[in-house]
């Protein structure tokens, strides 16, 4: 099966990392001019969420994915930026072929990619793991979210206010 005739699966992102990831990607396409295409490519087609309405089995960075490849080995990895990759570690960068491949992919669904060697690839997620820098992005917008309803839920003093404040007493 040719990958470049494949229809490419939907891809969902946060808004968090669609930003961060296209910054990436311009900043790095004078040294990974194909790779950067590749990743703001994926980035174009993908739907951007905020991170809160990112399903837990969706690929983000910092996300742990298990896959099987074509030649049927299953592989466990990390998806990170380029600084954190450690390919000892399973930990992978977003600027290499696999991982561009992988954001924003769901258990079930699959992508063909082309590795740097020019070879045709396809995965197949199997399972995907929210680490707690993914984990802690939806936490911190959610907490604005709540510190935001309890100020209001207590209310904030206005001018017409009665109350003189603490300096009263």
């Amino acid at each position: 099966m040719n990958g470049k005739n494949r229809k490419k699966p939907n891809i969902v992102v946060s808004e968090v990392d669609y930003e961060r990831l296209m910054g990436l990607a311009s900043n790095a396409s004078e040294r990974f001019e194909e790779i950067a295409e590749e990743l703001m490519a994926e980035l174009d087609r993908a739907k951007v969420v905020t991170a809160k309405r990112i399903p837990e089995n969706v690929v983000q960075m910092g996300s742990t994915v298990e896959f099987r490849a074509n030649d049927g080995h299953e592989r466990r990895v990390t998806l990170v930026y380029p600084g954190e990759a450690d390919i000892a570690k399973n930990r992978i960068s977003i600027l290499t072929p696999i991982g561009t491949a992988l954001i924003g992919l769901a258990p079930g669904q699959s992508i063909s990619w082309t590795a740097r060697d020019g070879k045709q690839h396809e995965l197949n997620v199997l399972k995907v793991m929210r680490t707690d820098e993914a984990a802690e992005e939806v936490r911190a917008e959610a907490g604005n979210v709540v510190a935001f309803a309890g100020r209001d839920a207590v209310g904030v003093a206005s001018e017409d206010d009665n109350d003189p404040g603490p300096s009263a007493a």
